[in-house]
């Protein structure tokens, strides 16, 4: 299993050893240990499971407070653009997103830590998304960044995109509070 990192700290692609043969194919999911010795040191205490059609858009989704999750991502059907927007104001790269290609083929996980907004865009006919999350749900403590935000430039690589009423009632990424403050050496 390799534990690679990105431009943005504290974002990390996960590459599972994937053993096939005649009779299909086997890889570990989640291992405990592994994942913390890569620093990912988090208890993880909801599964959510999406199934989504073509050029569907899931985001930008983050909780607040106690409630603040961090997620790993996985696709178990389809292709995704899965995408984490840096909002731990004072980072060195606030506002930035980071985007990756999920698929049900390389079996490879995005690590997401409390800090970033999220979201998807289905690029297959249809997609089942799975993410491990830190926190439960919580009504009261979830926030949305509009997907579509011109400060933010996202390109979601879909033409026509499907998004819920709610995600396109979301904030402007200009009118978001300072919820998450960037702390240096690993500590956000």
């Amino acid at each position: 299993m390799i534990f690679e990192k990105v431009h943005i700290d504290g974002l990390l692609i996960v590459k599972p050893d994937v053993y096939e043969d005649q009779r299909g194919f086997f890889f570990e999911l989640f291992n405990k240990f592994k994942y913390e010795e890569a620093g990912i040191k988090f208890d993880f205490v909801q599964d959510n499971i999406s199934k989504s059609v073509k050029n569907t858009i899931r985001g930008l989704h983050y909780q607040i407070g106690e409630f603040a999750q961090g997620k790993l991502c996985t696709v178990l059907k389809g292709r995704v653009l899965d995408v984490a927007v840096d909002i731990r104001y004072g980072s060195p790269t606030y506002g930035k997103y980071f985007s990756y290609e999920l698929d049900d083929v390389k079996k490879e996980q995005l690590w997401i830590p409390p800090g970033f907004a999220h979201g998807f865009s289905v690029l297959s006919d249809e997609a089942v998304f799975m993410y491990k999350c830190t926190a439960r749900y919580s009504r009261e403590h979830e926030r949305a960044i509009l997907f579509n935000d011109s400060d933010l430039n996202i390109d979601w690589r879909i033409n026509h995109p499907v998004v819920s009423d709610k995600d396109l009632k979301a904030k402007q990424f200009k009118d978001i509070e300072h919820d998450f403050i960037f702390k240096r050496e690993g500590n956000q």
